[in-house]
């Protein structure tokens, strides 16, 4: 193992190599890492490339984070779809990663669905593309379509067209805000769409954006939507993406908590328990008139069955009656929705 040079053999080593008195390749090659934190064997060190044109502003656990959130948008959104769309939706997660504004721009086919969304309170748009794949299946369907043997146009979308895709769009903008209410509450609209996304420069081209890909699947039909987020809208709330699931997992501990103290509390709460035996009408005069002795008749029969309301509200059936010198009532049910009272 080679020593280590310290500075005044490398000055000793270059004044001899200046002098000629040894040759440059007999200059022995650094055996070392130098840095502020002392000297590291160049061996045991793991060097890696670096490309600052493509800087990885979000860490692995931010994205690890984003892609867990997302998976949670794809599963509402492919559930509003089938909802909507009267058939079963598949949405999943494909892919995410990290790349300039104008990779994810020249990756996407033209003629699409571009649309832009304002994630306020968030400064700036993001992104949503719709592939022409399982856009026009969709609008297909909704036109009462069964997708036999459909052509896929290759032109941009029709006043009409794009209003059936902004029934889409409004589901997935209610998806994305119920998956990020855990790191922050945001309202997403639609702020404009475009058929050419070369058209479109909501930020410098070389500007880092995370992109998620997502997979859908409908009778047969497939296609794919992508999600892009530039990092200047993200920047502010960034830092809490790292600790979303420790946060998530904290939460559902004090939930448990909570329901157990108010489980506990409603424990010992008083109700009001009433059982109505009949109800008829009188006319005024017969009520004042009425003595002791006087009999109402009701429609009701004496022995059907009664209702129990706690709190005013119907919670069973059952039948009033007498138990150790109390009065006592006998649930038989509770009470059903078809049940008439």
């Amino acid at each position: 193992m080679m020593d280590n040079l310290d500075q005044n053999d490398i000055d000793a080593l270059m004044a001899a190599v200046s002098s000629g008195e040894i040759e440059e390749d007999e200059v022995p090659r650094e055996s070392a890492i130098f840095s502020r934190h002392g000297t590291r064997d160049a061996a045991t060190v793991e060097i890696r490339p670096y490309d600052f044109k493509r800087p990885e502003r979000v860490s692995k656990d931010q994205m690890r984070a984003l892609e867990n959130l997302h998976d949670g948008f794809a599963r509402n959104f492919g559930a509003a779809l089938s909802g909507f769309m009267r058939t079963i939706v598949e949405v999943k997660v494909a892919h995410i990663e990290q790349m300039t504004f104008s990779e994810f721009t020249h990756s996407l086919p033209n003629p699409t669905s571009f649309n832009l969304l304002k994630a306020e309170p968030l400064e700036g748009n993001i992104c949503l593309e719709l592939s022409p794949l399982i856009i026009y299946p969709i609008i297909d369907r909704l036109l009462g379509g069964s997708n036999a043997d459909l052509f896929i146009p290759q032109r941009p979308l029709t006043a009409i067209e794009q209003r059936l895709v902004g029934k889409i769009l409004g589901r997935a903008e209610r998806s994305l805000a119920e998956a990020w209410e855990n790191v922050m509450d945001l309202t997403f609209k639609q702020t404009e769409t475009e058929s050419n996304p070369q058209l479109v420069q909501i930020v410098p081209p070389n500007e880092v954006v995370v992109v998620v890909g997502f997979e859908l699947k409908m009778n047969g039909r497939a296609g794919t939507a992508s999600l892009c987020i530039p990092y200047n809208v993200i920047e502010p709330v960034v830092e809490k993406l790292s600790n979303q699931t420790w946060a998530a997992y904290n939460r559902g501990r004090k939930a448990t908590h909570l329901r157990q103290r108010v489980a506990g509390r409603l424990d010992s709460a008083r109700l009001t328990v009433k059982a109505t035996l009949a109800e008829t009408d009188i006319r005024l005069t017969d009520l004042m008139n009425l003595q002791v002795g006087d009999v109402i008749t009701t429609t009701k029969p004496s022995g059907a069955p009664l209702a129990l309301a706690i709190e005013d509200r119907p919670k069973f059936i059952g039948h009033l009656g007498q138990y150790r010198g109390n009065r006592a009532f006998k649930v038989l049910r509770p009470i059903a929705a078809k049940d008439r009272l």
